[in-house]
C-alpha cells in the first residue's frame, strides 16, 4: 500500500489543531460535573456556571468579597460593601436583603462589610469594618448578639476578610491589615491568634503576583484542628498548628505552569483535595484551582470573557464522586 504522507501530515495537523483549540476551550470554562459559583468586581457580576460553561444565573454587583450557596439553593452575597441580599435564582427574587449602612445605629458611620454568613438557626453573621464589630440579626434584622473585634491597625476597608462561625460557637476572623488572624470565643475574647508572616521579605505595594505581604483573605479551620490561611498578597496557601508550626506551603511557584497572585477563598474538599481562589493573577493564569496536597493541579477555571482579574470569590459545588 503506498501511502500519502503530504495527506497524512495534514491530517495530523488538523487533528492536532483540534485538539489543542478543545484543550483551551476546556481550559477557559468548568470541567465536566463542575458547577461553579463565582464573583468578580470588575466584571460586576456573580454567576453560577453550569458544566458546559453555560450561565445558569447571574445578578449584577458593585463590589463584594463574601458569597453562600445555601442549602436551599438560594444565593446569600453582597451587592456593594453594606448590602447583603438573598435571591432565589430559579425566580430572580430577593427573598432578603440587610442594609449595614442603615441598620442596628449604623446610620452616618462609615462602615464596610467583608463577611457575612448564614447561620444553621437562620440568623445571620456579619463582620463589620470600620466598626470592628461582628454581629449576628435574626430574619427581620434584629440584633440578637455582637462583640468587638481586636484591630491594632483599624481601618473600614481592611479590618477583616473573610470571617467564619465554627460549631464552637466561636469566631476565626481574617484581619487583613493586621495580617493575623484571631478566633474570637462568644464573649469576644481572644483564644488563638496568629500572625502570617513575611517570610523575610519586604513587603511591596500592588496586587498582581509581584507584590508582596500577609494581607490574608481567608482562614478555614480543619478537622483535625489545623488551620489554613490564604495569605493574600502573600501568593500561598499555609497551614498551622494549634501551636502554630507550619506543616504545609503551597507557594507562588509549585504549581507547574501556574502563578499564584492574590489567594483569596479556600474550600477544602472531601476528597482531601483544597479549591483555592487565585485573584489578580492576569489571563495568562486560571482564577480558580483544585489542587492535591502533593500540590498537583487537577482542575481549574479560567473565562476571561465574563469574569475578569478581580475574580476575588468563588464556590465550586462538588460533583457526587466527591
Amino acid at each position: 500500500m503506498r501511502y500519502d504522507y503530504r495527506l497524512l501530515l495534514l491530517k495530523s495537523t488538523a487533528l492536532l489543531t483540534l485538539a489543542l483549540a478543545q484543550a483551551t476551550q476546556a481550559e477557559s470554562s468548568t470541567a465536566p460535573g463542575r458547577r461553579v459559583l463565582a464573583a468578580d468586581y470588575s466584571a460586576h457580576r456573580i454567576a453560577i456556571i453550569d458544566p458546559d460553561g453555560a450561565i445558569e444565573w447571574q445578578h449584577p454587583i458593585e463590589s463584594i468579597h463574601d458569597l453562600q450557596l445555601l442549602p436551599n439553593g438560594h444565593v446569600l452575597f453582597q451587592t456593594k460593601w453594606t448590602r447583603i441580599v438573598e435571591v432565589d435564582p430559579s425566580s430572580g427574587d430577593i427573598v432578603w436583603e440587610y442594609d449595614s449602612s442603615e441598620s442596628n445605629g449604623n446610620h452616618g458611620k462609615r462602615v464596610e462589610v467583608h463577611a457575612f454568613q448564614r447561620l444553621p438557626n437562620g440568623d445571620t453573621m456579619i463582620a463589620e469594618s470600620g466598626l470592628g464589630r461582628i454581629l449576628e440579626v435574626d430574619a427581620d434584622g434584629k440584633l440578637v448578639r455582637q462583640i468587638a473585634l481586636k484591630i491594632d491597625n483599624p481601618d473600614p476597608h481592611r479590618d477583616t476578610r473573610l470571617v467564619r462561625k465554627l460549631a464552637s460557637d466561636n469566631y476565626l476572623v481574617a484581619h487583613e491589615g493586621d495580617g493575623a488572624v484571631r478566633e474570637y470565643d462568644s464573649e469576644g475574647e481572644v483564644v488563638w491568634e496568629y500572625a502570617v508572616p513575611l517570610f523575610g521579605k519586604q513587603p511591596r505595594g500592588g496586587h498582581d503576583a509581584s507584590a508582596w505581604g500577609n494581607a490574608l483573605f481567608a482562614a478555614e479551620r480543619l478537622a483535625n484542628g489545623n488551620t489554613l490561611i490564604a495569605t493574600g498578597n502573600g501568593h500561598s496557601v499555609i497551614e498551622v498548628t494549634p501551636r502554630k508550626e507550619i506543616v504545609w506551603h503551597l507557594k507562588q511557584d509549585d504549581l507547574p505552569g501556574v502563578t499564584l497572585a492574590w489567594v483569596t477563598t479556600l474550600q477544602p474538599l472531601p476528597n482531601g483535595n483544597l479549591i483555592i481562589g487565585n485573584c489578580h493573577a492576569g489571563p495568562e493564569n486560571p482564577q480558580i484551582l483544585e489542587v492535591t496536597r502533593d500540590k498537583r493541579v487537577v482542575w481549574q477555571f479560567k473565562d476571561f470573557e465574563r469574569f475578569g482579574d478581580a475574580l476575588s470569590n468563588s464556590f465550586v459545588i462538588a460533583s457526587t464522586e466527591e
